[in-house]
Parts: C-alpha cells; structure tokens; sequence
C-alpha cells in the first residue's frame, strides 16, 4: 500500500509539493534549499534516486547509507538548515531500484539555508532573501497562521515541569540512539526543537506557546491560557451526567499519560497479530485519537477539548482553524499540519507517526476493533466519532482469540521473567528469538515505551551493561 502512494506521487513529477534529485552516489548540492523551500512554503514529497523526467535511476547500493548519514547529519546542522528540522529517510525499491523518499512537512518557522531563505514556487526553490517584502510577509504568515509560535519573554523557564526533559531524552533515545537531545542541555533541547525562539523583526525572544504546552507547570498554563482544559468522560449509565471524569488543564506531556490511563480504565483491549507481532488494537486507535486531540487543536479557541466515552461510541471534540469543511474521507484527503511544531516535538520521542497516518490507522485498527468505519469531520470543531460494540469486547472468531490470547500470554512470561533486571541477550534466548534488530524494534521498545518495562541505566540506553525490568521492581530501581 505505501509503496503503490510512492509510486502515484512519482508518477505526478515534479511540481510544489514534490522534488526528485539523482543523487545516485552522493547527495545533491542542492537538496537542503529545497528542503528548506518545502518547510517554508507548504511541505513536500522529496525523493532521492529520481531524475527530473520521474525516471528511476536509483541509490547505488555502496553510497546508500553515506548518503543517509550526510542527509542527517547536515539537516541537523544550524549552519546548514536554521533553524534545524529533524526528518526520517525513508526506503523501498521500484524495479529492485533504490529510492529514497523524505516527507517534509509545512513549518511553522521560518527556515534558512546557508543564511538563506528559500519559498517552493512551482518545481522551483526561490531565494528571497534581498525581496524584504516577501520575507516580511513570510514572517508575518508564519507568526499570525500559527498560535504555537507567539514568544511569551517573561515566562521563567523555573515554571517548566523539569521532571519532563529526561524523559523526552529517554523517549527520543529509544527512537534513535545517537539522538542529538541526548547530549544537550534542557535550554538547548528547547532551542533545537523550535521552542524558544527569536522573532527577527522585533528582536523579542523566550519560550513559546508551543514549550508552555508541552512543557509547562499548570500555573504557567493558566496564566497563559485560562481557557485552556481538556475534558474526560464516561457516559454510559448516567446519560445526565457523568459516571467518571477527568478535567485535565495540565501540560500536553502529562495531558497524553492521563488521557491514556482514562482510556485503560474504562474502554476493553483487544490483542491482536499483525504478521507475527501482538499490537494492542485499543491503544492502535486511541494513541492516534488522544495525538490529535492534544495535536491538532487551535489553542487559541476557547472552546473546551473533549473526550467523551459513552455506550456504544467515543465522542472526541476539539477546536479548529478549518481548511474545509465536512467528513473527511481517509483514503482521499491532504492533511494540514495545525501545529507543526508540537507534531514534530511528539513524533520525535514516537508518540505520533507521519502527517496524516493518525486518521488511516483509526479507520484501518478500529475496522478490527469494532467492525465499523469511524467517522471524521472537519469544522470550526473538529470531530472524531469512534464506534463501539460487543466485538471490541470478544473476538470475531476462535482462530484469534487464540492468536491474541497467546500473545497475550508471551508478554506477560516476559514481564514475569523481567522481574528480576535481564539483559537483552537473556531475555531474547528465554523467549526464543534471534533477530536482535527485530526484537528490539518490535518487541523491546513498544513495552519500554507503554512502561510496561523499564532500563536500570535510563540516562545511557545504549549501554552494554543496559538491563530490563518489569513493573514489579519500580520501587527497587
């Protein structure tokens, strides 16, 4: 399926949203001004090993990961792209040919390349660095389209909720080792991900929007946002009120943990083999669900987030800043980034995935789930309407049910195991597998990240002498 949306993206050629460079054994020279180009203007599709006529040539295999490490290496660097812009390579084959594809969505920022600033226009990456009007009003777009940006210089960085930025280090680590948040200091971090910014017209600077939400204590929030809450309820014997609630007015990093716990507390999981690997079908479509709802929201609309669990629905409401207007169809639809800024800080530590696969994953998880199609649908309020029925409580059939309760019962001889901290190797021969890469990625992070496991070296993940332990040891570590 993803690769059938490469090749129809391809078969469009060039144009604003999508760029092709050969770069067959080494990048092109100028790559980086048309990721700049695509970040300024309204982000893009880039793909390496395609000429200009949507020819593929393909990487060749003995440059493949060079070219890799130098795209990542330069589009972190702030001489290269300033403000930086982390962004995932990606790679498949058309007619065993290497093709790599980069998705860089729309920033809220203004972005230079080598001191200058380029605008996509057409196929075209455009220097407008001397056309001071075009540059004023890029700023100008950039700063009044975007509320995530506006600069609050008095904020004091002591009303930060510091317990966060370990974390957000751990998290990112777990998504990539050698992550550059891992060595840089919590105003460096906040820097580097676009949160504490310098407005180049006034010369105003500090922590934006964007790092009170994420990152801020519930005193600084409310002094910034009064209005600024998000509701939890269940609904489902007292239709006049409530038979539980949650009213959460802290940070979005704390906001997502409550609104995950409410769901665990009140919706019934569903476990399920994908290939060969067990996914939770619940925490699937509610991660996603509970991302936009934090995500994607215009903060600047007073109207009240909500999360509403009744019968035989999930009711998700949150304001919006529209870009049309009705039921959005998941497999014919462009996403819009609402807040780019907050997406990336949350895709970077996995809690989100690429634009726009938030509403394809609740569509395709909760066909399994429920059996029935959620409903999305775009407005000054935006809404999410998750049905519910008997099937998320049981199986549709006995093959699965054993399938997942089999699952089921391999992650909980793993947590029992890890009572006592194991390593990796051990852990890996106790339970039967020998692909070290895939356990990791498929087995090891996904418990680490719903903290089902923990590392008894949390600031060094990549250590030798890194171990694992489950819940039943938190107290002890």
């Amino acid at each position: 399926m993803e690769l059938e949306k490469y090749q129809s993206l391809i078969d469009l050629g060039e144009g604003l949203l999508i760029e092709f460079k050969e770069s067959k054994e080494k990048l092109n020279r100028d790559v980086y001004e048309s990721v700049c180009a695509f970040l300024n203007r309204s982000g893009g599709h880039l793909f390496l090993g395609v000429k200009n006529d949507k020819t593929i040539v393909g990487i060749n295999e003995k440059y493949k990961e060079k070219i890799k490490q130098d795209f990542a290496t330069m589009i972190n660097n702030p001489t290269k792209i300033s403000p930086t812009y982390y962004l995932t390579v990606k790679e498949f084959e058309i007619d065993g040919k290497i093709v790599l594809y980069v998705f860089v969505p729309e920033s809220s920022q203004v972005h230079r390349c080598n001191g200058r600033i380029y605008i996509r226009n057409e196929d075209a990456d455009l220097d407008i660095t001397d056309n001071t009007s075009l540059v004023a009003n890029l700023y100008f777009n950039k700063q009044n389209g975007y509320t995530e940006n506006k600069i609050y210089p008095y904020a004091d960085f002591n009303q930060l909720d510091s317990k966060w930025f370990p974390k957000v280090r751990r998290y990112a680590q777990i998504q990539k080792p050698d992550h550059p948040w891992g060595t840089m200091s919590d105003l460096e971090l906040l820097k580097s991900a676009g949160l504490y910014l310098k407005n180049q017209n006034t010369g105003e600077e500090g922590l934006t929007l964007a790092a009170i939400l994420i990152f801020g204590s519930e005193t600084l929030i409310q002094s910034v946002l009064p209005h600024y809450r998000t509701d939890a309820i269940l609904r489902k014997e007292n239709l006049d009120r409530y038979d539980d609630r949650d009213d959460i007015r802290v940070n979005l990093l704390s906001s997502y943990e409550r609104l995950m716990s409410f769901i665990s507390k009140h919706l019934n999981d569903k476990f399920y083999l994908e290939g060969d690997l067990r996914i939770s079908i619940r925490d699937k479509i509610f991660r996603e669900a509970v991302s936009n709802l934090l995500i994607h929201r215009e903060f600047s609309n007073p109207f009240p987030a909500k999360f509403i669990i009744e019968r035989d629905r999930v009711y998700i409401e949150n304001g919006n800043k529209p870009h049309g207007y009705g039921a959005i169809d998941p497999n014919n639809f462009s996403p819009y980034p609402k807040n780019p800024t907050i997406a990336k800080f949350f895709k970077e530590i996995g809690w989100v995935d690429e634009l726009g696969s938030g509403v394809r994953n609740i569509y395709k998880y909760n066909k399994i789930y429920s059996g029935a199609d959620p409903q999305f649908i775009e407005g000054d309020i935006f809404k999410i309407i998750i049905p519910l029925n008997s099937a998320s409580d049981q199986a549709s059939d006995q093959a699965s049910d054993q399938a997942s309760d089999q699952a089921l019962t391999d992650v909980e001889k793993l947590l029992k195991y890890c009572e006592t901290p194991k390593g990796i190797k051990e852990i890996m021969e106790y339970m039967g597998y020998t692909n070290r890469t895939y356990f990791r990625n498929n087995i090891l992070n996904p418990l680490i990240k719903e903290e089902k496991l923990f590392l008894t070296e949390p600031n060094k993940p990549t250590s030798p002498n890194q171990k694992y332990y489950s819940r039943g040891n938190l107290q002890t570590y």
